[in-house]
């Protein structure tokens, strides 16, 4: 659906924050717990700051890495959801938010920015139809 970015203007720095924030999912964190014991490792430094001698910390370490990378790929496609809205591609823009919102999924106890995103965009859209 073509329709004017202005229609939009509201939502795209709400995007930009959202983009800002998954970069840095893993820098951030939120409190995770490994082992059995569930010793809290609540980011990829204090994870990767670990002594070798932990028992989890590969585990800490590819958990917190897997973020970074699940972060970055739901900025990816919020900043595809910008380039859409700025070219006036709906359609184009309410995927990318799908996918950024299905990135998320996983980690929705944590973070849902994308998939109130992608809501908010899907409604305007209805709003235009």
């Amino acid at each position: 659906m073509e329709v004017s970015g202005l229609m939009f203007e509201d939502i795209i720095p709400r995007i930009e924050e959202a983009v800002g924030h998954s970069r840095k999912w893993a820098e951030n964190g939120w409190v995770m717990g490994f082992g059995p014991k569930n010793a809290p490792v609540n980011s990829l430094k204090e994870a990767e700051a670990l002594p070798v001698s932990f028992v989890y910390r590969e585990d800490a370490v590819n958990f917190w890495r897997q973020i970074r990378l699940m972060g970055n790929d739901a900025a990816d496609s919020g900043e595809q959801a910008i380039e859409a809205l700025k070219s006036g591609n709906s359609d184009a823009a309410e995927k990318a938010l799908y996918l950024a919102s299905y990135i998320e999924r996983p980690y929705e106890n944590y973070t849902s920015e994308w998939k109130s995103l992608y809501e908010t965009v899907k409604e305007k859209m209805v709003e235009c139809a």
